[in-house]
């Protein structure tokens, strides 16, 4: 079998069956534009092909295996197996703007090891595909459907360096872009890095309209480099030097969590102001979500308003970002391989 999302086999397939094309665009359209059902969108083929296309087509290269929402604000954490058995997790977000989303991993585990992620402490297994990048979109566009829902916003912030996989992030970004497939605008997806400059500058030629994410932290290279083991082979200096050439294409996004007594005093705001100013910037203020095992402490809420007001005092572009899925485990740095809670409302699959 191959894949929905090879297209030289594809058109091969259609050549074979003679099947006009917009008989195809049809079929396509109802994938992975309407997220119908395999089954469903066959019927649009004529009557002649659909065994072929069947026998020879994968449409999915993902299992799903649990399904957890949130009973606080409407998250919902979707485990995943591989087909050579291991787990990776998305989350479907569905804020109160009603601008849905979904976090989708790009590795199975992640080599960078962050000293507040969980998902470091995995370790890291494997790239994943493109086909399954892509397929953790397609199976939550499924889901949503009869919520009368569709993916709008896709966040690569989920397990794993995506800039470490720039094969298949690459493809994946193509199809998620591209008309006959998902046709999402480049800017309704986001990829966050730790902050692989040659990599980040690559991608931001590639891909000048999707929104590339700093994940920065601190702004002082001991702290930096404490909490991102990857700080000490790609400094701060060389990251202000990445985001200059970025940001000739657009506004650049600084992600900043706030740990108590780590990055939150007066020396670190100084020092974040100093490290961006002259930048086109938007700063995104996180609350840390805590998960077994670390010793780190977020800052309490009313601190990372101040801290976010000064910054926007001093006339920085900045949002104080609030967590989704925390009592799922499916906030940010909390997805792990393992089910670790029993939180939420299970669904049978």
């Amino acid at each position: 079998m191959f894949s929905i999302y090879n297209i030289d086999h594809m058109e091969m397939l259609r050549r074979r069956n003679a099947v006009q094309p917009h008989a195809m665009k049809k079929f396509r359209n109802a994938l992975f534009k309407k997220a119908q059902d395999w089954d469903d969108a066959l019927v649009l083929l004529p009557e002649a092909a659909r065994a072929d296309f069947k026998a020879h087509v994968q449409f999915k290269c993902l299992e799903l295996v649990e399904r957890r929402d949130s009973v606080v604000d409407g998250a919902s954490k979707l485990v995943f197996r591989t087909e050579d058995d291991h787990l990776i997790e998305s989350v479907v977000l569905r804020p109160k703007t009603g601008r849905t989303s979904v976090c989708i991993s790009s590795q199975v585990g992640c080599a960078c090891r962050c000293g507040f992620c969980a998902t470091g402490e995995m370790g890291f297994t494997r790239n994943l595909t493109a086909d399954e990048i892509l397929d953790q979109v397609l199976q939550a566009n499924r889901l949503l459907r009869a919520e009368w829902r569709m993916i709008r916003n896709v966040v690569f912030m989920g397990m794993g360096e995506p800039l470490l996989n720039l094969e298949h992030l690459f493809k994946a970004i193509d199809f998620f872009c591209a008309v006959p497939f998902f046709h999402l605008s480049p800017s309704k997806i986001t990829v966050s890095t730790v902050g692989i400059p040659e990599a980040m500058i690559q991608f931001s030629e590639k891909f000048p309209g999707v929104q590339l994410a700093l994940s920065l932290h601190s702004a002082r290279q001991e702290v930096r480099a404490k909490l991102m083991p990857m700080a000490r082979k790609y400094p701060l200096d060389q990251q202000r030097a990445a985001l200059e050439r970025i940001a000739q294409h657009g506004k650049v996004m600084a992600e900043y969590l706030m740990l108590e007594k780590v990055n939150d005093g007066e020396e670190d705001l100084k020092a974040l102001e100093d490290f961006l100013r002259g930048l086109p910037v938007h700063i995104n203020i996180i609350p840390f979500n805590e998960y077994d095992g670390s010793s780190l402490r977020g800052t309490p809420r009313p601190e990372r308003e101040r801290f976010a007001s000064r910054l926007k005092v001093a006339g920085f572009d900045t949002t104080l970002r609030y967590s989704l899925g925390a009592d799922i485990s499916a906030a940010c740095g909390q997805l792990v391989k393992e089910k670790q809670t029993h939180n939420g409302v299970m669904h049978d699959l």
